[in-house]
């Protein structure tokens, strides 16, 4: 099977368009049209780009684009990786402050009831039983 390089290049060659004729139809590049027809793809701008460039590329030659976005998937026996967006080291940071802020506050509202649990005054709390033995040694005493 011929590859999508092979397979637009003699389509093109069949209508009788030039290099050049198929970049002004297309709106692609010379050079990418001589990367596209010779399979360099890793050369291209972007996954995008090339699938726009091979899009238009078999518009201009009257072939289904269906055929043609399938030869090139098949031709790519690669994983598709789709890029993470680039954030700038400000942003992160200052989301990492705002939380460390929030944990402080938690860390201190605890912190706070903590205290006032362990400090509050024991005298009601002494169970009933306790202080009626401890009334009536009194009264026997």
């Amino acid at each position: 099977m011929e590859t999508v390089g092979q397979y637009l290049r003699r389509r093109r060659e069949e209508k009788r368009m030039s290099v050049e004729e198929i970049s002004r139809a297309t709106r692609v590049p010379v050079v990418s049209v001589e990367r596209i027809e010779a399979d360099q793809f890793d050369e291209l701008p972007g996954e995008v780009f090339v699938r726009g460039f091979l899009r238009s590329y078999a518009r201009a030659v009257d072939v289904p684009i269906e055929e043609v976005l399938a030869r090139y998937t098949a031709s790519r026996r690669v994983a598709w990786v789709t890029p993470l967006p680039l954030t700038s080291p400000t942003k992160p940071a200052r989301g990492r402050r705002f939380g460390v802020a929030i944990a402080f506050v938690l860390l201190l509202i605890l912190f706070t009831v903590a205290l006032s649990i362990v400090l509050k005054p024991r005298g009601h709390d002494v169970p009933q039983e306790l202080s009626r033995t401890a009334r009536a040694a009194d009264v026997l005493g």
